[in-house]
């Protein structure tokens, strides 16, 4: 399973749940006691703490990232493949953006219905279908291009989204599947925060790219991947002009499909 860090956690996920809605098929205001698996530093399970006068335990692999969920809901070490509680320890069992990072979902789906005694949840992004639309008139392009690319060459299913997670819930045994559908968008417009001004310096240097070569190279022949390289870098420098004027303005929808199903 691939490694995130805390900023990259935090940033990715900040403002995905101002509008709860697409979380009321959890029922949240039943819950006894929810388990977040792959809680990561904890954005979802504090939702979940909020939202349910019931117990809410986060479970992750990475310690690292549990250092920062356990400032504000108690949390577990462990492996989402062997969960360290007994059978129908949870009436519900939940996790954000974790199917797309496990070579085999379904094993996984299996464990989560070990630990429910009712219901589990998965909340996955098909990143195929992000939308970017910016005032650099070649970002659009270039980021569905590396996308594209990303997608076909990195050893998980990041496209998940809700079809394949029904695949998975109901090759586990789960019923009464359903999905429902949530988009996050995320904004960059004066005035711009240091992060943001950041990841314009990083665009200018290509550097998510640079970091991404081994996926990228492969579904990308090494001479396409430079000239994106080069092109993703003219861009960069061009978001950098647009921000020093304050003209520049980005916006990404990132779907995310919430799926249920009954143990």
């Amino acid at each position: 399973m691939r490694a995130f860090s805390a900023d990259y956690l935090r940033r990715t996920r900040e403002g995905l749940w101002e509008s709860r809605e697409a979380l009321r098929d959890l029922e949240l205001d039943t819950r006894r006691r929810a388990l977040d698996i792959g809680c990561g530093t904890g954005e979802l399970t504090r939702v979940l703490a909020d939202e349910t006068s019931g117990e809410v335990v986060g479970v992750d692999a990475d310690r690292d990232l549990l250092t920062v969920a356990t400032e504000s809901v108690p949390v577990v070490a462990g492996d989402a493949h062997r969960l360290p509680f007994p059978d129908d320890s949870f009436d519900l069992v939940v996790c954000q953006a974790l199917l797309i990072n496990l070579p085999d979902p379904e094993r996984a789906v299996r464990e989560f219905a070990r630990v429910s005694s009712d219901l589990v949840a998965a909340i996955e992004p098909d990143n195929s279908s992000v939308s970017v639309e910016s005032t650099v008139s070649a970002e659009s392009d270039l980021s569905r291009r590396a996308r594209a690319a990303y997608v076909a060459g990195v050893d998980t299913n990041v496209a998940l989204g809700g079809g394949g997670t029904r695949e998975a819930f109901h090759a586990a045994g789960l019923d009464d599947v359903s999905t429902r559908t949530h988009h996050h968008a995320k904004t960059v417009e004066p005035p711009y925060s240091a992060r943001e001004l950041e990841a314009a310096r990083r665009k200018a240097t290509a550097g998510a790219l640079t970091d991404r070569r081994e996926t990228l190279v492969g579904p990308l022949a090494p001479d396409e991947y430079e000239r994106l390289r080069a092109d993703w870098r003219e861009m960069g420098r061009t978001v950098v002009d647009q921000m020093r004027a304050g003209e520049y303005r980005r916006a990404e929808v990132v779907p995310f499909y919430v799926t249920t199903g009954r143990v």
